[in-house]
């Protein structure tokens, strides 16, 4: 069976490690990358659909994936997945800051509403499998807003039916960033000497592309559970 890789946010840090470790991967015969703006990348298994997350629900996604289709090479794909003969797999590593958002109410916009939102689109056009890429501490009762709606998001995701949901809890994360983040920084630099002694597993930095293998690993083993959490800890094996 052939095998789609849906994915949304993708020009961040995580998303672009996903992305790059897909196109090296054999597994998927289309990776289908979903966003607002697109990206300045070509190659022939990457189809970028450009939208909003809000409305995604509303999207006429086969005139927008035959647009990009000008040869018609995915026409067979398009028909196998309107007749529920593909296999889907949907990451959501979507996700900003309080200051990026510019408010409270829009970090939990695109935190929450719109991952809720590109999931459950993800599903209704045949997405067996969910990776989301959440954070050490999310806890929907937590006192730090950050991990509540990142907590709300996890079980939220939890209510639509796929038939496995992966939950990555990364620590802070190792990579280039597209944007500036003080705190991060920071953080970093205070936090390195964990990944240099290689202890406290549960808080140590995580690279980005280890997140992006773990993810994809994941994805494609034979799962008993329907919700698994994978902590930082064990991503670092990758």
């Amino acid at each position: 069976m052939k095998k789609i890789a849906l994915l949304s946010g993708t020009s961040g840090l995580i998303g672009m490690q996903l992305l790059h470790q897909l196109i090296k991967d054999n597994t998927y015969d289309l990776i289908i990358s979903v966003g607002r703006r697109t990206l300045a990348l070509k190659h022939e298994k990457l189809v970028q659909l450009e939208g909003g997350f809000k409305d995604i629900a509303q999207w006429d996604w086969e005139t927008k994936l035959r647009k990009t289709d000008l040869g018609g090479v995915y026409f067979p794909l398009v028909q196998a997945i309107k007749d529920k003969k593909v296999d889907i797999h949907a990451y959501s590593s979507l996700g900003t800051t309080i200051k990026a958002a510019g408010s409270k109410e829009k970090f939990y916009q695109v935190d929450h509403d719109f991952v809720y939102n590109f999931a459950k689109w993800s599903h209704g056009i045949g997405a067996s499998r969910l990776l989301f890429v959440s954070a050490l501490g999310a806890d929907p009762q937590s006192s730090v807003y950050y991990n509540s709606v990142k907590g709300e998001t996890e079980e939220d995701l939890k209510t639509i039916p796929f038939d496995y949901l992966g939950i990555f809890q990364p620590s802070l994360l190792l990579g280039t960033r597209n944007e500036f983040r003080f705190g991060e920084e920071v953080a970093k630099i205070l936090m390195k000497p964990l990944s240099w002694l290689k202890i406290m597993n549960k808080y140590r930095p995580i690279h980005d592309h280890q997140v992006a293998k773990a993810m994809i690993f994941h994805a494609n083993q034979p799962k008993q559970v329907k919700v698994e959490v994978i902590p930082s800890k064990e991503m670092q094996k990758f």
